[in-house]
């Protein structure tokens, strides 16, 4: 049987952190993991739906005698332990990093044809 106040601290927990390491909102646990989506690797993702579809049983007296302890436990420290090696700073760096480049090659691209188009008119 697994302790509903202690489930409950640690996917309050597992909140903040999706909040401070991805920027992800939203109410509820489920939430915030449908719209972490692809920020999230499939093992991790799949361990939020064992969170979420046990935070839905705990509710139901009959349906938390069906909840795994052991399973539970293992997806917490799943997505933990993907959640603390995210750094916020290094995301961001690379999302600008990223940006900067395609638009480099985005340019490089219309100089190019522009060089061409030039050349081909015979203007150059």
């Amino acid at each position: 049987m697994i302790d509903g106040d202690q489930f409950r601290k640690r996917t309050a927990r597992l909140e903040e952190m999706l909040q401070a390491k991805l920027g992800v909102k939203g109410k509820t646990l489920e939430r915030r993991l449908q719209r972490a989506g692809r920020l999230l690797p499939r093992r991790a993702r799949s361990a939020g739906h064992v969170l979420a579809e046990t935070e839905r049983k705990l509710v139901h007296p009959t349906l938390m005698k069906q909840i795994e302890p052991r399973h539970v436990a293992l997806a917490f420290n799943e997505l933990e332990g993907h959640l603390m090696s995210i750094d916020p700073a290094e995301r961001r760096k690379n999302r600008v990093l990223h940006w900067a480049g395609g638009t480099v090659v985005n340019l490089i691209i219309v100089v190019a044809l522009v060089a061409a188009f030039i050349h081909w008119k015979g203007l150059i």
